[in-house]
């Protein structure tokens, strides 16, 4: 899940997963593989990062107990 701002300055949570474009024009789109389109805040190049920090935390392996 990442953390993103619409432009109303309201934040909210998306599942990074039902990501499928990204685009700029020049607000940053967001189009999910469920049909819906987002205008957020965030950069075209945050929204990346995001879902790439978020892709990685879900693949940490963890020190045995």
């Amino acid at each position: 899940m990442i953390t993103v701002t619409r432009l109303n300055g309201k934040q909210f949570v998306i599942n990074a997963d039902l990501i499928k474009v990204v685009e700029e024009n020049p607000d940053t789109t967001l189009r999910l593989t469920t049909g819906d389109t987002l205008i957020v805040k965030e950069s075209m190049q945050e929204v990346v990062e995001l879902a790439v920090d978020y892709g990685r935390s879900l693949r940490k392996i963890l020190p045995p107990s």
